[in-house]
């Protein structure tokens, strides 16, 4: 029951996005202004990331039920293909939704442009690296790297909380400096939750495969 909590959470964490996402593909139909002019220029990518983050956070939430996995193993590698791909393609196309389109400074600054490039690659790596590992039979080791993946995936869940709470109470959006570090945060947040979980997952079941993980973690980086 507690795994279907969480399950349930990370599913919640999704719906906001989404349905900013869905705005977004909405926006492409209207007429161009400044905010959706660099989406209708080239609407591919930005349909592409959508759909793919959408899969990639809502199907990945049902990934992380272990009883469900025991279950329906078949369910679980087949779906587990589809969030792979999703996942791929949402930090292709996030890296490509950063530096080619012109976004305004106060939307994206040098801070959060860096910040994006990092984590598309970054998330892109580790979903390679944990198709490998399950290919190699390394359980353990895919887990952790589809943990780090999935965990900078929802970096837009998180980032809702850390600027749509606080824009509600100062009545507008959070832009510049301070819009660029928050989205960071969200992203390092998650990152330091998915190291937690995974260090506290492999030392219950096994403390010597916890100790080579990290040393396999920290000489691909």
């Amino acid at each position: 029951m507690k795994q279907w909590g969480v399950t349930i959470g990370l599913v919640i964490l999704s719906v906001v996005p989404t349905i900013g996402g869905i705005a977004r593909l909405n926006s492409l139909a209207q007429p161009i202004t400044e905010q959706n002019a660099r989406f209708v220029a080239a609407p591919l990518p930005v349909v592409l990331h959508v759909i793919a983050a959408l899969t990639f956070s809502v199907l990945g939430a049902f990934q992380f039920a272990a009883a469900f996995r025991r279950r329906s193993p078949r369910w679980h590698r087949l779906a587990g293909r589809v969030v792979a791909a999703s996942g791929l393609a949402s930090g292709v196309t996030g890296v490509w939704m950063t530096v080619v389109p012109d976004i305004p400074t106060a939307m994206q600054g040098p801070l959060l442009l860096a910040t994006r490039l990092v984590v598309g690659s970054a998330m892109s790596l580790f979903i390679v690296l944990a198709v490998r590992t399950i290919l190699q039979r390394d359980v353990a080791s895919h887990e952790a790297w589809m943990t780090r993946a999935y965990a900078l995936g929802q970096g837009a869940g998180t980032q809702v909380l850390l600027l749509g709470v606080p824009a509600l109470f100062l009545g507008g959006d959070i832009l510049g400096v301070t819009r660029d570090v928050l989205m960071l945060g969200s992203w390092v947040s998650n990152a330091v939750l998915a190291e937690w979980l995974i260090r506290r997952r492999q030392a219950r079941t096994n403390p010597v495969a916890a100790v080579s993980t990290g040393s396999f973690a920290r000489r691909a980086s």
